[in-house]
């Protein structure tokens, strides 16, 4: 791992470079960009990087895994990796992009630092992003191997056999392969990367969790529109809910991602707000397809009953399953919901199974709250599961 010249050297600059890293990286990704366009048609969201959330998860997975090497130097944050690995790979990243990336942000790092990176400083952070990069590649290409792909060719055409509206702001879309081949396989809680054609020409990602149970042969998909409010709006997800019916093809890649249920007979607990339900309900499905008997309590906060996607189908998988129940807090709940609960999530009142695996997924805000309220209640850290929908602005929670 990380040499002990080495990391001297990164203890002492860690504060410094950190505290630069936003503006290292800002400057980083406009160079590239601007010597590099085409790399930002198909590879990088032009959303993430307008809000700045790809440049902000850049920094602080750079930080976190340099962090963790000057903490623990004879170890790997692999839990950090095995995160940025599965993202990379729904996204097609191939190992000569390494070296592009290497060329770029080292050339951001003197230009905002200047002379304090001298030889030795670079040696030892060069040598940092060579530890992080390169299990970065035998990940992805283990990634790449298991998942019967292509490294950097995760690509597959998927035929739309029918669109379901689920909310006024939500579309579900049922899928089967366009060349009637098996489905690839696929864990409960992963995602694909949807891979579609803007009208100026350039393609553009986004992530999706898979919402259906993975051993089909249709899979589903449930995209929420996403207003601006401010920030840039969701090109994808409002691509795809304004212009794609059933008979549609899209491109989808294989299927990614570390936060899947685990094949414990344990207590569970799924989480979410939002449209976070979505691999909540793909892993009740999974659930409830193997007749899993596990003690289930599903949690799940929205503004209101009508704002509540899939809604129907965690009821009906709630029913179905012996040891489950559910709890739905609404800031609106309204008169027709006597049984839900007013205002965001709470769990103060309810027993939390200390015992149980928890997995979340939401806006980066609720998914803080109920964390720290999980741990007042008594629940290992360790036992608690996160997925974020685009640039992970948790990585240094995920490591530590």
């Amino acid at each position: 791992m990380l040499s002990a010249e080495s990391a001297s050297v990164i203890r002492a600059t860690l504060p410094a470079v950190g505290g630069a890293l936003d503006e290292i990286t800002t400057r980083f990704y406009a160079t590239m960009f601007a010597d590099r366009p085409e790399l930002l048609d198909g590879m990088f969201n032009r959303g993430n990087q307008a809000s700045g959330a790809q440049r902000r998860a850049l920094a602080g997975s750079i930080a976190a895994f340099a962090g963790a090497l000057v903490a623990e130097p004879g170890t790997r944050p692999d839990t950090l990796l095995a995160r940025i690995a599965h993202k990379h790979a729904a996204v097609g990243v191939t190992e000569d992009q390494y070296t592009i990336v290497h060329k770029y942000l080292f050339a951001a790092i003197a230009d905002v630092l200047g002379d304090a990176v001298t030889p030795e400083v670079a040696a030892a952070w060069d040598e940092v992003y060579w530890l992080m990069a390169g299990a970065l590649i035998a990940q992805e290409a283990r990634l790449y191997l298991m998942a019967q792909v292509k490294p950097g060719h995760p690509w597959r055409r998927w035929t739309v056999v029918e669109r379901r509206e689920e909310t006024p702001d939500t579309v579900s879309f049922l899928l089967r392969p366009s060349d009637g081949a098996p489905a690839p396989a696929a864990r409960a809680g992963q995602y694909v990367s949807v891979r579609v054609r803007m009208p100026d020409g350039v393609h553009q990602l986004r992530q999706y969790s898979l919402s259906s149970a993975p051993g089909d042969r249709t899979r589903r998909i449930t995209v929420k529109r996403v207003h601006g409010d401010g920030a840039p709006e969701g090109e994808v997800s409002n691509l795809l809910h304004r212009t794609v019916r059933a008979g549609d093809g899209l491109t989808l890649s294989a299927p990614f991602g570390d936060v899947v249920l685990d094949r414990s007979d344990r207590p569970l607990m799924l989480v979410s707000a939002g449209i976070g339900c979505t691999p909540m309900v793909g892993m009740l499905e999974h659930l409830a397809v193997t007749g899993s008997t596990r003690p289930v309590t599903v949690l799940h906060a929205d503004r209101s009953p009508g704002d509540h996607a899939l809604r129907a189908d965690t009821d009906r998988l709630v029913e179905r399953l012996p040891g489950a129940r559910s709890v739905f807090w609404y800031e609106r709940p309204g008169a027709e919901e006597p049984g839900a609960r007013e205002g965001v999530m709470d769990l103060g009142d309810l027993e939390v199974d200390t015992d149980a695996s928890v997995y979340l997924c939401g806006p980066l805000p609720f998914m803080r709250s109920v964390r720290e309220q999980l741990l007042r209640a008594g629940v290992p850290a360790r036992e608690i599961r996160y997925e974020v929908f685009g640039p992970d602005l948790w990585l240094a929670d995920a490591a530590a």
